[in-house]
């Protein structure tokens, strides 16, 4: 059975760590390159890097920091954050990136995921959608959770997976810091029309809401996380233990 991965992230602005609720209020946390190294350190699968505002800002991702993260780091890094193009695909694994994950830039050219992969293999190709309800459906949302697209998340899903996208990241916007738990709904239903790996983002708060998570959706194939890790309320190595006692497997 294939172990289940527990990914820390780094949410940047301005060159800082931040974290807000339901994707507002954000609040200064930590440097990006001391925490990644201590993630690189404390048992971490992988590491997920997303400068939040450069696509409501209309810039290009911060490459300066993001070289200096993954320089203190040897487990795989996915990095997203205003990529419109396959350029910006090169830019960033350029810079040390494993993975490239798209949201906006994948709205706006739909075929930039086909692109992308044919060019840097599945595997490098991670569709991030960030899900709100909508009027009792599943939409996806753009610009960090600014805009409604219209677009129904579990066809986007379908979507992304048929055009090459080797991995989904599902944020839950209703869940995104609140702390109450994952979407265990959302995850769910996308998880049901989907063969690809899905990581889980938005709601984690304690340790016993990874376990829910994988027990509930066993299509889940890894748990994502940012406060609890930052303010280490739970430390990675406690939690996977705790998972393994649970019968979940993990890579201590």
């Amino acid at each position: 059975m294939l172990t289940k991965r527990i990914i820390p992230c780094l949410d940047i602005k301005n060159g800082r760590v931040v974290k807000g609720t339901n994707f507002e209020g954000l609040k200064d946390v930590d440097d990006p390159v001391t925490l990644a190294a201590y993630y690189n350190e404390s048992g971490a699968d992988e590491l997920v890097f997303y400068d939040i505002t450069a696509s409501a800002e209309g810039r290009a991702l911060f490459t300066d920091v993001l070289t200096d993260v993954a320089k203190e780091i040897f487990i795989p890094l996915t990095v997203g954050g205003s990529i419109n193009s396959v350029e910006d695909f090169d830019r960033v694994l350029k810079c040390g990136a494993d993975k490239v994950s798209v949201n906006t830039g994948a709205i706006k050219d739909p075929s930039l995921i086909k692109k992308a992969a044919q060019k840097y293999g599945n595997q490098c190709v991670v569709l991030s959608m960030d899900v709100k309800r909508v009027d009792g459906k599943f939409a996806v949302f753009a610009r960090g959770g600014r805009d409604n697209t219209g677009l129904d998340a579990i066809e986007w899903a379908k979507h992304g997976e048929q055009n090459g996208a080797g991995e989904l990241v599902l944020n839950s916007i209703d869940t995104d810091g609140v702390k109450e738990g994952f979407d265990l709904e959302m995850l769910k239903a996308i998880c049901d029309v989907v063969r690809i790996p899905v990581i889980a983002s938005g709601g984690a708060g304690k340790k016993e809401h990874f376990s829910e998570l994988f027990k509930a959706v066993p299509g889940v194939d890894a748990g994502l996380a940012a406060s609890i890790f930052h303010r280490k309320e739970l430390a990675i190595k406690e939690l996977k233990e705790y998972l393994r006692d649970e019968g979940i497997p993990v890579r201590l």
